[in-house]
């Protein structure tokens, strides 16, 4: 049987790493700002943060509906699913509605979700692991539990270099980012069971990253096949930077770097670098 990934749009793109000998369908969120609607679809990322920056409101996103996902399945085909972590958001609940939805349709039974309990880089990683076992020819039987695992042992970290937007969505209170922009504050947050935590607070972007380096080299010590991912937002080189670090501490298989997009923008903010492993 043919297979179908389709994932929400807090994946970003990397032609590089995803296999044009599978389909992929995206299924975007829409960004509210100041009242307008953004559905992230090929999104100019450059405006989204000055939209971003100009509005005083709370901002707040929208996930797809059940309905989306249910439009995006192929009967004629395996559809693998995978979603931004269920704690950030209820995409995941409309992906497990729609594949109710299928079966009690009779459209298909052949739906198979992920919950990627992390977001961007980390569900990049995801959607790459089923790649490369639907190119090993793994029936779906095989390659769930090997996702699932897969998953289980994943670690995602951000480093965000402003908490403007945290502030201004109700996630810390202005007056901590106020200090926080003071004293040059840099949060390295992490991702626990899909939830967000902060794992330490830097003086300096640049002493923030090296200290991030040292966390991932003290807490991985055999990657053996493992990936690790990187996702920017307009930070390209410092990316490049943490992906020549990562390459020489010889942890990992490979290295490769994402372009946000808006979703992914819209978490992290300009500057902002998420890392999955």
């Amino acid at each position: 049987m043919e297979s179908k990934i389709i994932m929400d749009s807090c994946v970003d793109f990397n032609d590089s790493a995803f296999s044009p000998a599978v389909e992929y369908q995206r299924i975007p969120f829409k960004i509210i700002i100041d009242g307008e609607e953004i559905v992230d679809h090929n999104l100019n990322t450059f405006l989204l943060i000055d939209k971003m920056k100009m509005s005083k409101h709370k901002m707040t996103t929208a996930c797809p509906s059940p309905k989306d996902f249910l439009d995006a399945m192929d009967p004629a085909k395996a559809n693998y699913i995978v979603t931004i972590s269920s704690k950030l958001s209820g995409c995941h609940n409309s992906a497990v509605m729609a594949k109710k939805m299928a079966e009690e349709e009779g459209i298909t039974e052949n739906v198979y979700i992920f919950d990627s309990l992390s977001a961007a880089s980390g569900e990049d990683l995801v959607v790459m692991k089923i790649n490369e076992l639907i190119a090993r020819g793994l029936s779906p039987q095989d390659l769930v539990p090997i996702v699932r695992d897969y998953i289980a042992n994943m670690t995602t970290y951000f480093i965000l270099n402003s908490l403007d937007n945290l502030a201004k969505n109700g996630r810390i209170s202005p007056t901590v980012a106020l200090i926080g922009k003071m004293l040059k504050i840099v949060p390295i947050m992490g991702a626990r069971d899909g939830e967000i935590e902060l794992k330490e607070k830097v003086r300096g972007r640049k002493k923030a990253f090296a200290r991030l380096v040292e966390i991932i080299t003290s807490e991985v010590q055999d990657a053996g096949e493992r990936i690790f991912a990187i996702t920017h937002v307009h930070a390209l080189e410092q990316a490049e930077k943490l992906k020549n670090a990562i390459l020489d501490a010889n942890l990992f298989k490979d290295v490769v770097i994402f372009e946000a997009g808006g979703l992914s923008s819209f978490y992290a903010d300009n500057g902002g670098i998420v890392v999955s492993y």
